[in-house]
């Protein structure tokens, strides 16, 4: 790995970063803030929720079709330098002088509770912080009522192992195996549970899918295997090595695998390279795996027992307890071609512009969500597809159907009354909504709180 790519790599899972502290979007070719971190450089300096960035130190980059990533790249540099940030307030164009300093990344997207008795965590990764940051997250929601947790970690890469292991001890009873490691070169080495986990009795299901991977798989065997919890969703990446890193002078470096890591039960979830290696998540869609319980691949000469007896599998990921397939038929005409032009996350933006006062003085989300709920949200949404980017619901026919399916009747300007838009907005209107209240004080959980009512997986899991 080259020193920038070896930087990058390690930034993202060291569970900090040099830089101004904020997190922003680029729905129109402007970078707008979402979020200001607390206690960071960018709050410091007064940098506010909405502000559009307009210029960084001489370089304009707004309107000019700036990548995303070069835009981070110039607001990034070594802590305790400066850099000015120029953006557009309102009509008011604003200067901040503002110096860099050590930024957390927090790898808990959202924690909060979908009932009375059930929590739920969001892991993005396995940092440096993941264990006390999950620490912190379970001790919250215990507080307020947790008796059941749900723990996704779908899209999950992985990260550091021990961080996994640490993970795994909150719930696993003393002596309880973790996972083991072994290579060619390296003798048997075996991580278990040492008893002091304060989680041990609380009921859990785990959330999986095809992004779930490495660290994420450890910590999926290691319940499944001890028959601890759950597992609910599509079958796992399949990442079953262990590297170790090697540094060189010049700044650049390897990765270096040293062993394979084994499930509790014996399992190497490591799937099988070949052609195809690249292509696999793309090959279990064309074959039905991710649509269809009967097309999950398993090898049947890899077959192993957990704790309790049942048979598991080996040799390509983890396969969940509870199938849920993914849900191709809600892409109507209209919400692939609003997908496109990224209708919804600009109608966000413009919504908030329109609406910043009302947004910015909401802190929870039950008024979050009686407010979104009031201010005619489907209507300006299609006011908006409509007259921006001229897409009306009604106006085509459903992916993947006959001519006439999803046909408008009595289509108005917005498609309001179409039948297109009754199939599209139960599946829309939640996104739609999450996106907006990203703007208001309940930041990125929004998203999470609002999409639940559209998530077959989470669904499950709280069926359980």
């Amino acid at each position: 790995m080259p020193p920038v790519e070896l930087a990058e790599a390690e930034t993202e899972l060291k569970g900090n970063f040099d830089g101004i502290g904020i997190q922003f979007n680029v729905p129109n070719d402007t970078a707008i803030v979402l979020n200001v971190i607390a206690g960071g450089p960018s709050e410091k300096a007064g940098l506010m929720q909405g502000d559009r960035i307009i210029q960084v130190d001489e370089r304009v980059i707004a309107g000019r079709k700036t990548p995303q990533d070069s835009m981070v790249m110039l607001m990034k540099g070594p802590s305790g330098t400066k850099v000015d940030i120029h953006v557009l307030r309102g009509e008011e164009k604003i200067t901040f002088n503002i110096t860099r300093g050590k930024i957390p990344v927090n790898c808990v997207d959202a924690a909060f509770m979908v009932n009375d008795t059930t929590g739920y965590i969001k892991l993005s990764k396995f940092t440096r912080t993941t264990y006390s940051e999950v620490l912190a997250a379970t001790a919250k929601l215990l507080n307020q009522g947790m008796q059941k947790l749900i723990f996704d970690i779908r899209d999950n890469s992985g990260g550091y192992l021990d961080q996994a292991a640490s993970l795994s001890n909150l719930f696993l009873d003393k002596g309880d195996m973790i996972v083991y490691m072994e290579g060619d070169h390296r003798k048997r080495e075996e991580q278990r549970a040492d008893g002091k986990g304060l989680l041990k009795s609380l009921p859990l299901c785990v959330l999986i899918d095809e992004g779930s991977a490495s660290s994420s798989e450890i910590f999926a065997g290691a319940i499944q295997d001890n028959d601890r919890g759950t597992i609910i969703g599509r079958r796992s990446f399949g990442k079953g090595l262990v590297q170790e890193p090697v540094y060189f002078t010049d700044g650049s470096g390897i990765r270096l695998t040293v062993a394979r890591f084994y499930t509790p039960s014996g399992r190497c979830i490591q799937k099988p390279y070949g052609d195809d290696y690249n292509y696999d998540v793309y090959e279990r869609y064309i074959h039905g795996e991710l649509t269809n319980a009967d097309s999950v691949k398993v090898n049947k000469d890899l077959e192993y027992k957990t704790v309790g007896g049942r048979t598991v599998y080996g040799g390509g990921g983890i396969v969940p307890d509870i199938f849920v397939p993914m849900d191709t038929t809600k892409a109507t005409s209209f919400y692939l071609q609003c997908s496109k032009k990224a209708t919804a996350m600009r109608f966000a933006s413009a919504f908030f512009d329109s609406h910043r006062s009302q947004l910015m003085a909401i802190s929870d989300f039950a008024t979050l969500s009686a407010y979104l709920d009031g201010v005619g949200l489907d209507k300006a949404f299609l006011k908006f597809a409509a007259e921006k980017d001229g897409i009306v619901a009604g106006a085509g026919a459903k992916a993947g159907s006959g001519a006439n399916a999803g046909a408008g009747v009595g289509v108005g300007a917005t498609g309001l009354a179409s039948a297109e838009w009754a199939e599209s907005s139960a599946y829309m209107m939640p996104q739609i909504k999450g996106l907006v209240g990203r703007y208001s004080q309940v930041g990125e959980e929004a998203f999470y709180h609002f999409y639940l009512d559209i998530d077959d997986c989470l669904r499950t899991a709280i069926a359980q």
